[in-house]
């Protein structure tokens, strides 16, 4: 396996951007893996390894450099701690244009290296980078399949709304939501199913979990149901990057 670690150019900078793929047998197809809220670590690097080693050529970007920030570090379970407020400031510094600005700027360097195939992209998102990785594949008809795993705002009244792309892209789509989760709630789990309902892909709600049930690192972490979404997740790009 290769790994690096490299600023790549974007629309409003350089992002500091995680890249593994496998040493031989390329070039592979790309996976755009965006970052949750608590910010690049190491078990997102481990996860990323894990696609690669899968056969992708997997590109993890830090989408907080636009505030100087790489990491967060441990974050306290307590919501009024100074280092959970620091991360919401963050997260809600981020927008749907600004992310398709950095998957361009990935996309425009993976296409200059050789051991990339920019022909066949997938995404994937967790938390807040759900609706971003669903939103990759409006307009970018390389993008061939996209995952968001318990995805935050999928369903609102933008013309932009992930579950309206999902909708009306060619890519295959897929949809992980937890039973319990307060930031994805039943209402808009409910909402994705209806609407999406016959459209290319699916939407699967995990029994008995919460948000945040594929991280190792969480509390929460429910190992049946991540070793699920490691399946599906696969199995997707299996199908559509093939």
């Amino acid at each position: 396996m290769i790994e690096r670690q490299l600023d790549i150019t974007t629309k409003d900078g350089k992002s500091t951007t995680f890249v593994v793929h496998p040493d031989r047998g390329g070039p592979h197809p790309v996976i755009l893996f965006l970052m949750d809220a608590p910010a690049i670590r190491e078990e997102l690097r481990d996860m990323a390894r894990r696609f690669a080693g899968s056969g992708y050529y997997v590109m993890l970007p830090n989408l907080y450099y636009r505030s100087g920030v790489m990491e967060i570090g441990p974050l306290s379970p307590d919501p009024e701690h100074p280092s959970r407020k620091k991360m919401f400031e963050l997260m809600n510094t981020l927008g749907i244009s600004m992310v398709m600005d950095d998957c361009d700027g990935m996309l425009a360097f993976a296409a200059k290296d050789p051991a990339a195939d920019t022909t066949r992209v997938g995404t994937v998102g967790y938390c807040m980078s759900g609706r971003f990785a669903i939103c990759a594949a409006d307009s970018r008809p390389n993008v061939k399949a996209t995952a968001s795993v318990y995805g935050v705002r999928l369903v609102t009244e933008s013309d932009n709304s992930p579950h309206l792309i999902a909708k009306r892209s060619p890519a295959e789509f897929y949809f992980a939501c937890a039973e319990r989760d307060h930031w994805a709630p039943q209402e808009m789990v409910d909402q994705l199913k209806t609407q999406l309902k016959g459209a290319n892909g699916e939407v699967e709600q995990y029994p008995g979990t919460d948000h945040g049930f594929a991280f190792p690192q969480r509390p929460v972490y429910n190992k049946a149901a991540a070793e699920q979404h490691w399946e599906r997740v696969l199995a997707l790009f299996r199908r559509r990057l093939a």
